[in-house]
This record gives C-alpha cells, structure tokens and sequence, in this order.
C-alpha cells in the first residue's frame, strides 16, 4: 500500500477467527517492511492486551496518541481520527475495527472513523474477525451460544481494496492459549471452558476461510464473455419479507448473506395489512422502521406497500421487480394481525410457484446442539 494522495485512501482489512490468530502481528509486520521501504506509515489505534511479541513489532514505528474522553466519571481513550488527519501520513494502522466508541465520540464506530480517514486519500490497515460480519451474527450464536454485540455491515468488508486472511489452526491456537501468549493464565482458562473450544474455533476458522474465498472471488477481474446478456438475464434477486416481530432481523442478515454469495441483488418488502398505519400499536411500528433501518444499514433497498391481501401484494412486488428468491419467516405475529397474516406464507408459495420461496425459523444455540447431537 501507498499514500494516495487527493484521490480516496485504499483500505487492506486482515481477517481473522479468533483473538490471538495474529492479525495484529501481521498487519504490524507489514508496517516495518514499508518503514523500510520509506513509507510514511504510522499507528491510528494498536490494542496490545499484553502480548509482548505483538507489542515488540511497534519498534520503531510512530504511534498518533489517543485521545481521552470522559464519559460517566470514567475516562476513555479512544482514537484520535482529528490528530491523525493533521498528521496526514501515507498510511494508518488501525486495530479492531469493530470496536465501538464511547459516547462523546464524533463518530458511533471506529469503521466510521476509517472511512474518515480514507475519505482524505489516507491508506489504512485493519484488523477484524469473521463473528464480527453483520450477516453471520445469528450463525456464531448457533455455532458457539455467544450473541456477538459489535458488528460492521457486510459491505465495509466487500469494499475493501485487498482482504488477507491470517490463518492458525485450532490446535495450534489453543497451544498459544495455553502456554499464556494470548492471555493471563486465569483469563485463557476461562476462554478455553467458554468460547475458546476446539468445537467453536474449528467453526470459526471454516467460515473465515470461506469467507476469504468468496472475497477473493468477488474481487477477481472482470473478463467479457460471449454469455453476457445471458449472464444478466441469471442475475439472482432476493426478496425478503419484513413483520413486526424481533426475529425478522435474523431473516434480513439470512437473506442478505445469500444475495451477496450470489452477487445479486437484496430488497425488503413491509406490506402494511388493512392501509392503516393507526392499527398497528406503537411498539410493533417502532419494529417495523427498526428492521427497515437495519436492512438500509446493510445497503439493502427497502419498500413499503399498503394492501389489504398481503400475499398478493408480495407476489405482485416479486413479479414487478424480477425477483428470483423470496424469504419470509416461519412463524406468524402476535395479536389482531394474526388473522391478516396467517396463511400468507402458503398463499405466496402457490402465488409464486416459479420461485424459489425460502422459509427461515428461528433456531436457538440449544436447538442446533440438540440436532448435532
């Protein structure tokens, strides 16, 4: 990598699965070898937790201080995007991208703050692992029982100028877990009986690795073929139909995942039942534009459309809009809208029989245990 200029910056995200993988090392790594070459690179944000080899690495290379904010009589130290852009270096470090901010920050997320940085022609490095991707959160709850609260969209990681997956096995992970080269023995105790299980890494680790393919892939340069047009007219589009209910959110990233490992398009469709906003009660509106500012949060197109026949406007939607894959939930809402929903799931399978209508359910960790075992 190499400073930009006035054009925008290039950002190189290091994937990981797990903490310890050695994202940070690398990413560092990288940095000395551009100090070499007379790069001006510096540090944005480097989180040590401890790990003497990792910290050995910043040797040499500039590191832009934080800065403190206090929020609830404690004290903060967050980055300094204002100090780094001053500076202006050719390229920035910045560990753990998915990290929240604390309140009083200019921005919610440190994504944010990079794309700040990017923005004024700054390159920036990264570090993030795959259970932080938006689209996965339900999947790492089924896989490991752990909900994972910072996620970034999706598309900060497509966006990506270069995406390099740092890899380790399972195995060899665990051997630096336990010989105290990620944590302090008590806390690598803790993380081997909880999260850090073989089972749980080995998971991980798969969906990293598919995940970097699928990101290589997309990458890839485009070359013209003679089936063009035929290309285009395959082009997958996801539809995916939005309640009031909480698990809706699981069907947006569900859906959203598939039209993405397509390279196709995603919509949202919330069909207003009976044309009157006033029916539906304050919570459950809340929860529709929740779930509608979700699905925009991932780039997904968003429609509301009032009809009194909700299976018929869905397929209606379907039909006007080229689409090749509807999802909608398994389950049906609570209260006066059951009687305007039930059955809607099976009228738009015989209403769209040329389609592919996908029913997603709600799993629980317990639920997917139960099934492997």
């Amino acid at each position: 990598m190499s400073g930009t200029g006035g054009n925008r910056g290039k950002h190189k995200i290091y994937l990981g699965y797990a903490a310890g993988v050695g994202k940070t090392y690398q990413m560092l790594d990288e940095a000395n070898h551009m100090l070499r070459r007379g790069v001006d690179v510096v540090i944005g944000y480097f989180e040590p937790h401890g790990r003497k080899d990792t910290i050995a690495r910043t040797a040499g290379l500039e590191i832009i201080p934080r800065r403190q904010i206090t929020y609830r009589g404690a004290t903060f130290e967050e980055m300094d995007t204002q100090a780094i852009l001053l500076r202006r270096p050719q390229v920035c470090l910045v560990d753990e991208l998915a990290h929240t901010n604390v309140p009083g920050s200019e921005r919610t997320k440190r994504w944010e703050d990079v794309f700040v940085l990017l923005d004024a022609g700054i390159d920036v490095c990264s570090t993030i692992n795959v259970q932080h991707l938006e689209s996965l959160n339900d999947q790492i709850w089924q896989l490991t029982g752990v909900r994972v609260r910072e996620t970034v969209p999706d598309w900060i990681v497509d966006e990506a100028a270069q995406v390099e997956l740092v890899d380790a096995t399972a195995g060899a992970l665990l051997n630096r877990l336990e010989r105290g080269a990620i944590y302090p023995p008590e806390k690598a105790r803790q993380a081997m009986e909880n999260f850090f299980t073989e089972q749980n890494l080995s998971a991980l680790r798969d969906l990293a690795l598919r995940h970097a393919a699928h990101e290589v892939e997309e990458k890839l340069p485009e070359t013209p073929s003679p089936l063009s047009s035929e290309s285009q007219a395959g082009h997958e589009c996801i539809l995916i139909c939005l309640d009031e209910e909480p698990a809706a959110a699981i069907l947006i990233r569900r859906g959203k995942r598939v039209a993405d490992y397509l390279m196709g398009s995603c919509l949202a469709l919330y069909v207003l039942p009976d044309l009157d906003w006033e029916r539906l009660a304050p919570a459950e509106h809340e929860a529709v534009e929740k779930h509608l500012s979700f699905a925009r949060n991932l780039r997904i197109e968003t429609h509301v459309l009032e009809g009194k026949d909700i299976a018929q406007t869905i397929a209606n939607f379907a039909r006007s809009h080229d689409v090749t894959q509807i999802f909608m939930r398994r389950s049906a809402p609570k209260g006066w809208l059951r009687s305007f929903r039930s059955g809607n799931v099976h009228r738009v399978v015989r209403l769209t029989r040329d389609l592919e209508v996908t029913i997603v359910a709600e799993r629980s960790p317990q639920t997917v245990a139960a099934f492997r075992n």
